[in-house]
Order: structure tokens, then C-alpha cells, then sequence
């Protein structure tokens, strides 16, 4: 069995939620929508694609993880599971403001 806890997968892909295309980082995986905010249940351990949920995981708070870095909690639409992001430098700021008004 790998043991990897992160596989770089940067993609880009169409936002399931708003539909938008979602370019790739070129700097660390791409791991959920910009515009949205939204991603996909798809890994267990990042990048992995193992995970046979494939429910939408919903932005539900934002948390400071480091000095200058801040990451996107979801919540699984379809499994309840919690996962955690680190949000990306193209992030719509207006929607991570809406997130924290209405945790």
C-alpha cells in the first residue's frame, strides 16, 4: 500500500458548483474552485483520487493554520466527512469574506 499523504495533482478542471473553469496553480495542487470556493470529494489523502464519495465539499469556515497562511474547511455534502484546504492566491476574497460573516 503507498503511504504517501500527498500526491501533486494540478489540474484544472469545470467547477461542478458555478461551472466556471478553473485554471491550474503551477505552483502546488489545485484542490477546489476559485470562484466558488467549492471542491470535490475525491481523495482521501491529497491528490490521491481514492476516495469513492464524490460528494461536494461546501466552504463552511476559514482558519488561520500559520503565520501567513489560512485554510478552507469543508463539509461533506454527501459523507459528512470534514476536510481542510489551504486556500490558493487567486481565491475569490469576496466569497472567504462571506464565509467567515456567516460561520
Amino acid at each position: 500500500m503507498d503511504d504517501k499523504r500527498f500526491t501533486m495533482k494540478d489540474e484544472s478542471f469545470i467547477c461542478d458548483v458555478c461551472g466556471n473553469k478553473v485554471e491550474k496553480l503551477n505552483y502546488t495542487a489545485r484542490d477546489h474552485c476559485n470562484y466558488c470556493l467549492s471542491s470535490r470529494h475525491l481523495d482521501i489523502f491529497p491528490g490521491d483520487r481514492k476516495s469513492n464519495c464524490g460528494g461536494i465539499l461546501v466552504p463552511i469556515d476559514v482558519e488561520k493554520s500559520s503565520k501567513d497562511k489560512y485554510k478552507i474547511v469543508y463539509k461533506c455534502n454527501k459523507c459528512g466527512e470534514i476536510k481542510k484546504n489551504v486556500m490558493a492566491s487567486d481565491d475569490n476574497f469576496d466569497e472567504i469574506l462571506e464565509i467567515m460573516r456567516n460561520k
